[in-house]
C-alpha cells in the first residue's frame, strides 16, 4: 500500500497555542483520513515536527509500504533530509525521532511543496490550535 500525507503545524504566538493537521491519501489520490490535534504551547517549528511524527506513526499503524510526507516547511524538509543542520536541541530530538522511524522503511520520503498545495492540512492545524490542549 502506498500513502501520501499532507502535513502541517501551526502556532499562534510562536511559542503559543499550537496544533497539527494532516490528510492521508491513497494511491489513487482519494482522501482516506483527516487528523487534527491540539498540542498546547509550542513554536511553529515544533508543531511542524509534531505533525511529521504523528503522520509517520499513522503510516506505521497502517503498515504502509510506501509513503510520501509533504510539508510546506522548507526548514523541516531540509533538516530531515540532511540539507540543513538542526541547532535547536528540542527540534534535534524531534528530528532524531522522525529519522529513527524513517530509517525503518526504505520507501518513505519527506518532501517540501508549496503552501498553496497544503491549504487543507493548514486549516486542520489552525482549527486544532484553537482547541483545548
Amino acid at each position: 500500500m502506498k500513502l501520501k500525507y499532507h502535513i502541517d503545524g501551526a502556532s499562534s504566538g510562536n511559542p503559543g497555542p499550537a496544533g497539527i493537521g494532516f490528510i492521508v491519501f491513497d494511491e489513487a489520490g482519494a482522501v482516506i483520513d483527516l487528523f487534527g490535534k491540539p498540542l498546547g504551547d509550542a513554536t511553529n517549528n515544533a508543531a511542524e515536527y509534531n505533525a511529521l511524527i504523528y503522520a509517520l506513526k499513522d503510516a506505521q499503524r497502517r503498515n504502509a509500504e510506501e509513503a510520501d510526507f509533504f510539508s510546506d516547511s522548507e526548514l523541516l524538509a531540509k533538516q530531515v533530509n540532511g540539507e540543513y543542520s538542526v541547532r535547536d536541541e528540542n527540534l534535534k530530538r524531534m528530528c532524531d525521532q522522525a529519522l529513527r522511524i524513517l530509517k525503518l522503511r526504505k520507501n518513505w520520503r519527506v518532501c517540501q511543496f508549496s503552501r498553496e498545495e497544503n491549504k487543507l492540512a493548514d486549516k486542520l492545524a489552525e482549527i486544532s490550535l484553537k482547541q483545548p490542549g
